[in-house]
């Protein structure tokens, strides 16, 4: 940076204001409003070695200045709305600054560690209630207004508080630099105790479960992640008034075994200054028995107190492993937060999960499906599916707080992510390392939906037992669901996966297996899908010539027929609504009339006419719902694929076109 420009910030900084220790107050210029819009035009003509950004980070404007100056002025409309851009430019990540690559280059790393550094510093100022007090309060009367009469600019300013609570708590944690020990306060923890004291974590529960802001979804989401990365979903859920016993036994051993190393760390410093002799002087010994590159016996200038203990490789240099050959490290941090802090986290995932996490999840999703979303934003929701399903399942299990995603499409949904983050591991090979933390979460996430059918299997409740067990014969029925952790487990690479995710992995198989054994226990059996081969047309030998239709193998005719149901089901199709299953002016007897009306759906069926049948079977559904024979109402779309499965197989006794689909 030129020093011409040097001296133009330092000057435009000044130009702000000064700040009064003895009033507690900062004091603006008159032309402060200016002076903020010229600084940020100074960041819009930042080049890509961002020296402006690194300029102003080691002034410190935003700590000395910017931040005073908010909450000193925050009621003036024009300064709070720029003051809030410059806040939201100035705590960019550093990521985002370099197009999500980590420079290769040394001086451009450099660079991108100064910027870290700088927002590492920001974030320990953000740990200021009374800023984020300022904030809720103009958040909280923006959202009190009427959806319809917000405005863009009042929309625009809670993105923006969204996205500035986003990029401070974004902010990697350096455990190196604060050397803080868990039960202690972290900077991420005193962020997080400002914001609870201020308000601001319950305008974000809020946000989550109104339906008018479904704007802010993938932010809130975003936030979330960011707030709970460090803690573990089973030991917040455990968090309790008083320590556990479990807690007390773990912090004694750990303990026990700091104060056992510090013991054995001291008695090896005294023994390597108070020895009889000094090490140098060990001796020199002959092998008998060994020769040596000469004729000689070997000389070894050590004592050996077993000939096992020889090793000429002591001296030797080891050969340095090439980064593409390095094994994959885990990226997860945890750590055990100070007690209260676990405890109002606690509260607020109880709050989350009872008002706001099904409608969340339902919208991220069709965002995510409809890809109204930024790439990649599919790894926060694998995230918050796998945290709070785990925290539901640890702290008081509910089936009905976690329905939306405890669902077959869920596990359809999570199983197409693993394949598509399994292929682009295969194919794009420069973002390796971002692919298999991906597919890690995907992973973790299919593992938490196993372990939450576990606890359904368990539950008092028939109905959860009875949807359970639906879940679980749609899973075991479809084949790519029972290979899926095979191919996962042939295929690990320690250069592409990590060692957790191989864990992970193999705590995954074995899951999915005991569920599999249990249901086949259960069930006595488990009808499977197979792959069905396709035979081939006969030519007929004259065109007057009648071919014999073969016997129809029904169970090869569903094999083909179930996904193209299972596919109609599932989607927003309108089915007709003109089907009348009993006609009242017949003479036919009614119950002549109902059986026909099976037979009609099973017709309707194997003629591959899925839309008609399942109309027809709802209409029979109205007219007869005694004893459930057409299914009952209020039916899920499994328990609806399996009723017309059953009509499917089922010996009516009548003529039904079985052969007319030709698989």
């Amino acid at each position: 940076m030129s020093s011409l420009l040097s001296a133009e910030l330092a000057a435009t900084c000044s130009a702000l204001g000064y700040y009064d220790a003895k009033s507690n107050k900062y004091y603006a210029d008159s032309n402060t409003l200016e002076t903020v819009k010229d600084l940020i035009r100074y960041l819009r003509r930042d080049d890509e070695s961002h020296d402006i950004r690194r300029q102003l980070g080691e002034m410190k404007v935003l700590s000395n200045d910017l931040i005073p100056l908010l909450k000193s002025y925050w009621e003036e409309t024009d300064l709070f709305d720029v003051l809030l851009r410059l806040l939201v430019n100035l705590t960019t990540p550093a990521l985002m600054l370099w197009n999500e690559e980590v420079p290769a280059n040394k001086v451009t790393r450099n660079q991108y560690l100064q910027v870290e550094d700088h927002l590492k510093s920001y974030k320990e100022t953000f740990a200021d209630e009374t800023f984020w007090a300022v904030l809720s309060t103009r958040l909280s009367k923006i959202l009190e207004t009427n959806y319809a009469e917000r405005g863009d600019e009042n929309s625009l300013i809670i993105e923006r508080i969204l996205i500035l609570i986003r990029n401070i708590l974004y902010v990697p944690p350096d455990p190196n630099t604060e050397k803080r020990p868990d039960n202690d306060a972290s900077i991420h923890d005193q962020v997080l105790w400002a914001l609870h004291q201020s308000g601001m974590l319950d305008i974000i529960l809020y946000i989550t479960s109104s339906t008018n802001e479904k704007a802010c979804y993938m932010h809130t989401l975003e936030i979330l992640s960011f707030m709970l990365r460090e803690q573990r979903a089973s030991e917040l859920a455990r968090a309790a008034l008083q320590r556990s016993e479990t807690e007390k036994m773990r912090d004694e051993a750990e303990l026990l075994a700091i104060r056992h190393r510090e013991t054995n760390q001291r008695q090896q410093k005294v023994k390597m200054y108070n020895g009889a002799r000094h090490s140098r002087f060990g001796g020199t010994y002959v092998l008998k028995s060994m020769k040596s590159i000469s004729e000689n016996e070997l000389i070894y200038h050590k004592p050996l107190n077993k000939l096992e203990a020889l090793n000429f490789d002591a001296d030797k240099k080891k050969p340095k492993t090439p980064k593409n050959r390095m094994p994959v490290q885990s990226s997860t941090f945890e750590r055990r937060s100070a007690f209260s802090i676990r405890l109002f986290l606690k509260e607020f995932c109880v709050e989350f999960l009872n008002g706001a996490y099904n409608t969340l999840m339902y919208h991220v999703k069709d965002n995510l499906v409809r890809a109204r979303a930024q790439a990649h934003d599919e790894s926060y929701y694998l995230w918050a599916l796998r945290f709070f399903m785990e925290f539901n399942r640890c702290y008081k299990f509910e089936v009905k707080l976690v329905s939306e995603t405890m669902s077959v499409q869920t596990f359809r949904y999570v199983q197409q992510l693993m394949e598509k983050f399994f292929d682009m591991i295969q194919t794009d090979k420069k973002n390796i390392i971002l692919w298999s933390r991906r597919l890690h979460l995907a992973l973790l996430a299919y593992k938490e939906l196993l372990l939450t059918i576990c606890v359904m299997d368990k539950s008092p409740d028939g109905t959860v037992r009875d949807s359970s067990k639906v879940i679980k014969s749609n899973i075991f029925y479809i084949l790519e669901y029972r290979e899926l952790i095979i191919t996962l487990l042939t295929t690990y690479d320690e250069l592409k996966m990590s060692n957790a995710y191989l864990k992970d992995l193999m705590e995954t198989q074995h899951v999915f297996i005991k569920l599999l054994e249990g249901f086949c226990s259960s069930n006595g059996s488990v009808v499977v899908q197979k792959k069905g081969k396709k035979k081939r047309k006969k030519k007929k030998a004259t065109q007057d010539a009648v071919v014999a239709q073969p016997d129809v193998n029904l169970d090869s005719q569903w094999d083909g027929v179930a996904p193209q149901l299972s596919t109609v089901l599932e989607g927003n199709i309108d089915f007709p609504t003109d089907v009348v299953p009993f006609d009242a002016a017949s003479d036919v007897p009614i119950d002549e009339q109902k059986s026909e009306a099976m037979k009609n759906v099973q017709r309707k069926l194997r003629n591959g006419e899925f839309e008609n049948a399942i109309s027809l079977l709802r209409a029979a559904r109205e007219v007869w719902p005694e004893n459930n024979c057409f299914g009952s109402n209020n039916m899920a779309p499994e328990e609806e694929f399996l009723a017309l499965r059953d009509i499917f197989f089922a010996d009516l006794g009548g003529k039904s076109s079985a052969s007319a689909i030709v698989l």
